[in-house]
């Protein structure tokens, strides 16, 4: 049995569906209902990552766990240990961690000191452990539907900037082959795009998947930030603007990371607006 815990989401959702393509029981967690039919062979358990005790149920049986830490989480909450030990106590002999690619790059910074806490006791852990470190999601995107859909508009920082923002089905499919498969063990692995692009690109691409060119609107940094913080722990949204905007090289960089794990080369932002363009429609 593989435990997903963020089931739900970009990452989570891709991932049950293709442990279970696989042929993989798997135990599909999330807080809430879970919004999309269960495949095969999955299950789903209302647990929540910061009450560790109600996660019990699901890791019974459990060989491998998945860990993705998001929302409040971000700022705060249980001890990684908590959710480790009663891993450990359940028979779990694999986790696989999902951090962020900005642990690595700013191993200094507030918004990601929950993840660093959350790295460095899957490291101490006893059992086997991955983590994967992915640049920016080409998700994100989704937050500039509801202008695109009104008006034909994207409105972002940073127009120019260029990043390898990374698929979030690349990340399932390279998660779902460190859960299932051996020799990934004591591994951190970089996940990114195949190559980086621009805010003001990325609005190029969606405008020809959707046939109609779009407006770009450049917002200044203080103007990002009061809508970020709308949906973004304060802490997070100033570490989220420093990367956006002042990009290290190693943050610019291509990794071939997703390449290796899965022979063949990451999805592009293009594929990604192709696929996903009826969000925007």
């Amino acid at each position: 049995m593989i435990v997903v815990i963020g089931a739900s989401g970009n990452v989570g959702r891709p991932l049950v569906a293709g442990l279970a393509a696989q042929g993989r029981k798997t135990t599909a967690v999330t807080r809430g209902r879970l919004p999309y039919a269960l495949p095969e062979g999955a299950r789903h358990i209302r647990a929540d990552l910061a009450a560790p005790e109600s996660l019990r149920p699901a890791l019974e049986g459990a060989e491998a766990l998945f860990v993705l830490v998001a929302g409040a989480l971000l700022t705060g909450g249980t001890p990684a240990e908590d959710l480790l030990g009663m891993a450990e106590a359940a028979g779990v002999r694999r986790v696989v961690l999902l951090s962020s690619q900005v642990t690595g790059t700013r191993p200094e910074v507030a918004s990601h000191a929950r993840l660093r806490e959350f790295e460095a006791a899957v490291r101490a852990w006893g059992g086997e452990w991955t983590i994967l470190r992915p640049a920016g999601f080409a998700s994100n995107a989704y937050a500039w539907a509801e202008t695109v859909r009104a008006d034909r508009t994207v409105i972002a920082p940073f127009g120019d900037v260029a990043l390898p923002v990374v698929d979030p089905v690349d990340i399932a499919e390279v998660a779902s082959v460190v859960l299932r498969e051996d020799g990934h063990g004591g591994r951190t692995y970089e996940l990114t795009g195949p190559t980086a692009i621009s805010p003001c690109r990325q609005a190029e691409v969606l405008g020809e998947a959707l046939g109609a060119p779009l407006r770009f609107i450049e917002l200044t940094r203080e103007q990002a930030r009061v809508r970020m913080a709308q949906f973004m722990p304060e802490a997070v949204v100033e570490g989220t603007l420093d990367v956006l905007g002042e990009p290290l090289p190693a943050e610019r960089r291509v990794s071939p990371d997703v390449r290796s794990l899965l022979g063949r080369p990451a999805t592009t932002f293009d594929d990604w607006a192709a696929r996903n363009v009826k969000i925007f429609d």
